[in-house]
């Protein structure tokens, strides 16, 4: 037959027990009498080729153990494939039934497909008896009566819905949501839509039962379309899959559309960086299933505001004179996918890669001088919401070029790339003519500027040698002032090549002309831009010029592990930029600051500068997530110190771009590593220190992750992996107290306590005040606990005391929590004998006790003959303290002789003579 030849099958509603319910059924409407589909039934075979992606399938599966699992997202981000695949999978128990939803369901069609599914479930099952299930919409009673003989049965129904963003009546999904909800958990949805579905989901999102899986989950990562391009035949270089991945964010229908041109194509290179989303047949697709069923007005928006690459709502109502933009915007990026929002507060919102292509060919369809004034707005906006540099992307890009002049002459300290601009990078400008340029050289100066910053270094030095060339003929003091912003594009463009010895060079060259006298044009001189009372002039222009120096020469000294002198460049530079009023230096400058306080242990000092840092509005404005990094790394290393891993793994989790830095990278392993270790991964521990070791710059940084990973490696048992480490690393002559401590504790643990003694660095001399705090207080914690060790207890107790003052300001706490276990007899002895800081080592007995492994269990009351009482234990926990009996009894409001009479109770049954004796006992049995 025909319809069998074109797999088009039908089947009729069965008319056994199955389609009964209690008392006579209602009479099947026309809709969910006629024939049902088998194809509406049965799960699509995935397009060829497929791509396994067991991330997404076992992500379903565990969704699936709960009573809603959507995966929503837009138009082609490949919903039906991964449903499909999963319900295809192999599995344990029955497969589930699937319903495709169709365009125009009644609620007595959608009905008589959901009744034929669960009579699919019911024959896997035959055993369960068939529940009444009805055809037609049913009733309050039938619904009741579906529920609960669901409830009885064995095995959930898993009920796949597919396209269910095509039911729009709440009515119509009302019977579904009560047998979800009065199931017992025996019915199971997994829906995909292109948007929520009109089901009360909050209550199961508030009770955490709601599984969502969106766009960024479903994008592909780059090994998946590495394996897509191989499963389609396309040998695509290997440096170009992560750009292809880049130019499609990842979406499923761009990323084919790609591949079969790719396939056609003779330079797979070269067609990666040309594709895009003009062309025809993504602009095809993207029109009809992306702008077409928006709202005109919010299509409009979209592509007025393509002028720029990501949009907020003050700058959208700007751009298009609508008051609703921002609204528009958010209800535009509501599904997500295409039009993204970032968590900030107020909101950007970026298109998608390929989107942004497809808007820009629509704005470059509009009259000429609308656009151009769409950039003199967006300009405006830039320039008074702290953004020079997009400012000055949209002068240039208006024909503006006094107002480009002008940015560059007030903002260029405001304008030294960090980094090359993120993709999707807007269009470059066009080039000033010729004859402007000869007017005002610095207006190609502000173009090489610009391009700078955008990541372009070619075309920033063409604009920049064609600068110099026209300004041979400049005036004097005019030609000083050019010769600054020529050495500070100069500067950026070193650092854009990374290029270190040619930075420092530039950043002289720029420091050179601090105290030049800066003459201006007199008023109306063509190419001035600049008023006679700028108050960047004199001492502004000499704080400027030390900022953007120092912050370059900073930057360097870190990316090359030079901390201290990292540490002391970008402190300069802090200050002169918070005088010269450039706070996007600032952020840069604190951001990194805070990161060098924490790593010498300054702990306050880190915490505080970061918080400002992240507090700062350019944190939500310019481009600056790798400075914000920073912060957050820093406040991981605070809260590392301070044993707080639950907060520093949480703040290492947001320092992500940071990582990007080789010194920062290395501190960001050494932290991670830590985590790792006391979580129990030692191995993994150990593949991140070496891994960082390889790569750190600066000697100082790799004795720090040597150390780290020696006594790491010794904690695990390899004692001689850890002294062959420390042997190649410390052969260079003096060796760093890093390494130095790291040998001690490696001799101690060997049992050579006198080669320990010789070993450790002397941790009270002048120079140990420039030491990392955490290295000071190791050294000086293992000479107390050799004292101690040795018998005298005097010295030990003095040696803890201080390094105790040393510990108490900053807060440090992991290097006590995580010591060796005679630290915390040490610790205890110093309980009993008194000390200042008798509530700071209460709580490190009581961390370091949480750290060990788990007594069995009641094997402290199996010790006793007879347990404490609640109150003896209390009093147990005050006798540790230098209280008097008097004094305890103060505390907890009990009478003396009330007190006395527990503590004579607590020494019988600890079997003890005096306090001392008591606490010792009751320690051993982890009572306290």
């Amino acid at each position: 037959m025909p319809e069998e030849a074109d797999q088009v099958r039908f089947a009729t509603a069965p008319t056994d027990a199955t389609t009964e319910v209690f008392g006579t059924p209602e009479p099947l409407t026309t809709d969910a009498a006629a024939p049902l589909l088998a194809s509406r039934l049965n799960p699509p075979v995935p397009p060829e080729p497929v791509v396994l992606r067991p991330r997404l399938l076992d992500r379903l599966e565990r969704g699936a153990g709960g009573p809603v699992t959507l995966v929503l997202a837009p138009a082609g981000w490949g919903k039906t494939t991964v449903l499909s695949g999963w319900a295809r999978g192999e599995r344990d128990g029955p497969a589930p039934v699937w319903v495709t939803v169709a365009e125009g369901d009644t609620t007595g069609r959608l009905w008589a497909y959901l009744a034929a599914a669960l009579r699919a479930a019911v024959a896997e099952e035959p055993d369960e008896g068939p529940p009444p299930v009805p055809d037609a919409p049913p009733r309050p009673e039938q619904l009741e009566t579906l529920a609960a003989a669901l409830a009885t049965r064995e095995r959930p129904v898993l009920l796949v819905l597919d396209d269910l963003h095509r039911v729009t009546d709440p009515a119509a999904l009302a019977g579904l949501e009560f047998l979800l909800r009065h199931g017992d958990g025996r019915l199971r949805l997994v829906a995909g839509a292109r948007h929520e579905p009109p089901l009360a989901l909050h209550r199961w999102r508030l009770a955490g039962d709601l599984t969502t899986i969106g766009p960024d989950e479903l994008a592909f990562r780059t090994d998946e379309v590495a394996d897509l391009l191989v499963a389609h035949g396309v040998p695509v270089p290997p440096e170009a899959v992560p750009r292809l991945a880049e130019r499609t964010a990842g979406w499923p229908a761009g990323l084919r559309f790609a591949a079969l041109s790719l396939g056609a194509g003779a330079d797979p290179a070269r067609a990666v960086e040309r594709f895009g989303g003009d062309r025809p047949d993504v602009a095809a697709y993207l029109r009809d299933e992306v702008l077409t069923p928006l709202d005109p007005a919010a299509r409009d928006v979209l592509r007025r505001c393509a002028v720029t690459v990501a949009v907020r709502a003050d700058l959208a109502a700007a751009l298009t004179g609508r008051a609703d933009a921002g609204h528009l915007l958010a209800e535009a990026a509501r599904e997500g996918g295409f039009v993204q929002r970032d968590g900030g507060e107020p909101p950007w919102y970026r298109p998608h890669p390929l989107l942004a292509d497809l808007l820009r060919d629509e704005l470059d369809r509009l009259p000429a001088e609308e656009v151009r004034e769409l950039h003199r707005r967006a300009a405006g906006w830039c320039a008074a919401h702290g953004r020079p540099a997009e400012a000055l992307r949209h002068a240039l890009a208006a024909a503006e070029w006094d107002d480009a002049t002008t940015l560059l002459l007030t903002r260029w300290p405001e304008l030294a790339p960090d980094e090359p601009a993120p993709a999707p990078a807007a269009p470059a400008p066009p080039e000033p003519p010729a004859e402007a340029v000869r007017r005002d050289p610095e207006l190609a100066l502000a173009a090489a500027a610009e391009r700078a910053y955008a990541g372009d270094p070619a075309a920033a030095d063409g604009q920049l040698r064609r600068a110099v060339a026209h300004a041979v003929d400049l005036p004097e003091p005019r030609r000083d002032r050019f010769r600054r912003l020529a050495a500070a594009v100069e500067l950026g463009l070193a650092r854009l090549a990374g290029d270190h010895e040619e930075v420092r060079r530039a950043a002289d060259r720029l420091r050179t002309t601090v105290g030049t006298p800066v003459g201006r044009p007199e008023a109306g001189a063509p190419g001035v831009g600049v008023p006679a009372a700028d108050p960047r002039a004199g001492n502004g222009e000499e704080d400027d010029v030390r900022a953007v120096a120092d912050a370059a020469l900073g930057l360097v000294a870190l990316a090359e592990g030079a901390l201290t002198t990292a540490g002391a460049r970008l402190g300069t530079a802090l200050v002169a930029a918070r005088r010269a009023g450039r706070p996007r230096i600032e952020l840069l400058c604190a951001s990194r600051s805070a990161l060098l306080e924490a790593t010498r242990g300054a702990l306050r000092a880190a915490e505080e500068h970061a918080r400002e840092a992240l507090a700062m509005p350019p944190c939500q404005g310019w481009s600056s997530r790798r400075d914000c990094g920073h912060a957050y790394l820093a406040l991981a290393l605070v809260c590392w110190q301070r044993d707080r891993p639950a907060e520093a793994a949480a703040h290492l989790a947001l320092a992500g771009p940071a990582g990007a830095e080789p010194g920062a990278a290395a501190l960001a392993a050494l932290c991670r590593a830590g985590l790792l270790a006391d979580g129990g991964e030692p191995a993994a521990a150990l593949r991140t220190l070496a891994a960082a070791r390889a790569g750190a710059p600066g000697p100082e940084l790799g004795a720090w992750l040597a150390a780290a990973e020696a006594q790491l490696r010794a904690a695990v048992g390899d004692l001689e992996g850890a002294r062959a480490l420390l042997d190649v690393v410390g052969d260079g002559g003096s060796p760093d107290p890093a390494l130095a401590l790291a040998s001690a504790r490696l001799r101690l643990r060997a049992g050579d306590a006198r080669g320990a003694e010789r070993a450790l660095p002397d941790w009270t001399a002048p120079e140990a005040a420039d030491w990392p705090l955490p290295v000071r207080l190791g050294a000086g914690l293992l000479e107390a606990a050799s004292a101690g060790s040795a018998g005298d207890g005097r010295r030990a107790g003095r040696l803890l005391e201080e390094v105790l003052a040393l510990a108490e300001p900053e807060g440090c706490r992991r290097v006590f929590t995580r010591a060796e276990p005679d630290v915390r007899d040490l610790l205890a002895t110093h309980l009993d004998s008194g000390t200042a800081y008798w509530a700071t080592v209460s709580d490190l007995l009581r961390d370091v006790d949480a750290h060990r492994p788990e007594a069995p269990p009641d094997a402290s009351a199996r010790a006793l003959d007879e347990p404490l009482t609640e109150r003896e234990l209390t009093i147990l926990r005050y006798l540790q303290s230098i209280l008097s009996n008097v004094e305890i009894a103060a505390e907890l409001s009990l009478s003396v002789n009330t007190v006395k009479t527990h503590v004579r109770n607590i020494y019988r049954k600890l079997d003890a003579t005096r306090r001392r004796e008591a606490v010792r006992r009751a320690r051993e049995l982890r009572l306290i």
